[in-house]
């Protein structure tokens, strides 16, 4: 057992040598790599580990696994290895298909590490003019990764070599397009008891206040004229439990780094620990912050994200809460008021709460998205104290939207993961809603051609 064992750590190494030889286009022969059924597999383990411990040290600590991209992740393995297969009968030659999976994870390290190179340098908003670019060189030298393996293996035996190339170029474009890793681990910020933290009742806190939200507002950066900007007002009323602050402070984290927020975003919340540093959220800062913004932004051009996490009533309403402050409760008509009154004309508007499919009708028109959790009869789920996500923010927001910059899409993925989990632990369903008006579906179309050319991230991690 032991000499078995060595022989595969043995075998690992010197896949994972070559492999980097072969991405490097350094000299390498098929003799290099160990290839058998034990060595593949002690290859792919190893390839899963690292795109694990790349993604702990991209998020940091503390974290939790992402199970749907986990699962994405290995449905690539028997993808693979039917490419394999589909090259071996090519072919003719059964041995080739644990030798194509050897070479063709052999450079998952290397790649691993570019990768999250990449990802680090353009976090920087200053670089994202580049960062297209630099996606397509990485998506290129993983397609000439590719081929390379193939002429080590097979030389040039056209028309075989060419139908082969076909299906591995096939089979990287379904790993970069349709079937992209995600992003296995996410960091969890943490958020102190609010049992032992300070309330606005105290005197310091309390003037504090005034000047908080103009001071967040200024300091957001100007529009950028001829860009679809998004800005993004993320809304945690909730002050009696952590889950809506933690799981706001995901999603803001979210949007900064895949939807080019990042100096464009504003948190209002109701929270003990951030009294200091937050403006707290009433109907009145709402007004105040969506009125400010309306003024900055080319209301023509660029579109309010408004995210709202809260519990909901029967009634309709929001609740915003902060002991012992007496806060008015938000309505979807007063909401609605809101943004008309300001001015905005591109609307996306996101409600994680019970009974929150009451804000479609009030807030639906042409240049407007609105999302809601749940319909205006059932309540939605995962609100519970305790919670570091509701049910819907972890399904739309922290799995789906790390898939895919469409709204629209991440919101019919979120609708069917939800389904199942409720049919799963019996609960009635929430029955999530949407409605996007013809000129915002346009709208968002375009956003999303633009962060896709823009971004690196998902395409990186796809491609190795």
């Amino acid at each position: 057992m032991k000499s078995t064992a060595r022989l595969l750590a043995l075998g690992l190494k010197a896949n994972l040598l070559a492999g980097t030889r072969l991405a490097l286009f350094l000299r390498v022969s098929p003799f290099d790599f160990r290839i058998s059924a034990g060595h593949y597999s002690v290859l792919a383990a190893a390839s899963l580990v690292f795109w694990l411990a790349g993604g702990m040290f991209r998020e940091g600590f503390p974290g939790a696994l992402d199970l749907s991209a986990f699962a994405v992740t290995l449905a690539q393995i028997p993808l693979l290895l039917l490419a394999c297969l589909l090259v071996a009968w090519i072919f003719g030659q059964s041995s080739l298909l644990i030798a194509f999976a050897v070479l063709l994870t052999s450079s998952d390290l290397l790649f691993e590490v570019v990768g999250t190179a990449i990802q680090l340098v353009f976090r920087d908003p200053r670089l994202a003019e580049y960062a297209g670019t630099v996606n397509w060189i990485y998506i290129g030298w993983a397609l000439a990764t590719l081929l390379r393996s193939q002429w080590l293996l097979t030389g040039w035996r056209p028309p075989r070599s060419i139908a082969s190339g076909s299906v591995l170029v096939l089979t990287l474009a379904l790993f970069v397009w349709v079937f992209p890793r995600g992003e296995g681990w996410t960091r969890l910020e943490e958020v102190p008891d609010a049992d032992s933290q300070p309330s606005v009742a105290r005197e310091d806190l309390f003037h504090l206040q005034g000047g908080l939200l103009e001071a967040r507002v200024s300091e957001l950066e100007a529009e950028r004229p001829g860009v679809e900007d998004i800005y993004f007002i993320g809304v945690a009323p909730y002050g009696l439990q952590d889950t809506f602050v933690r799981e706001l402070q995901v999603v803001k984290k979210l949007m900064d780094e895949r939807f080019d927020t990042a100096g464009r975003s504003l948190a209002l919340v109701n929270h003990p620990a951030t009294l200091s540093e937050l403006p707290i959220a009433t109907a009145s800062n709402l007004r105040t912050a969506i009125e400010q913004l309306a003024a900055g932004i080319n209301t023509e051009e660029d579109v309010l994200f408004v995210f709202l996490s809260t519990h909901g009533n029967e009634a309709g309403e929001l609740a915003f809460e902060l002991p012992p402050l007496k806060l008015q409760q938000l309505t979807p008509t007063a909401l609605a008021r809101m943004l008309n009154d300001a001015g905005v004309k591109w609307k996306v508007i996101v409600v994680s709460a019970c009974y929150s499919g009451g804000f479609v009708e009030p807030l639906r028109d042409d240049y407007t998205l609105v999302i809601t959790a749940s319909d205006a009869l059932h309540p939605s789920f995962g609100c519970e104290a305790g919670s570091d996500f509701t049910w819907f923010g972890r399904a739309f927001f922290d799995q789906a939207l790390r898939r895919t910059y469409s709204l629209t899409e991440a919101f019919e993925q979120a609708k069917r993961a939800l389904a199942e989990r409720e049919r799963a632990q019996g609960y009635e369903p929430s029955n999530p809603q949407m409605s996007v008006g013809a000129a915002m579906s346009e709208k968002l179309a375009s956003i999303q051609r633009r962060l896709e050319a823009a971004a690196p991230s998902a395409s990186i991690r796809a491609a190795r």
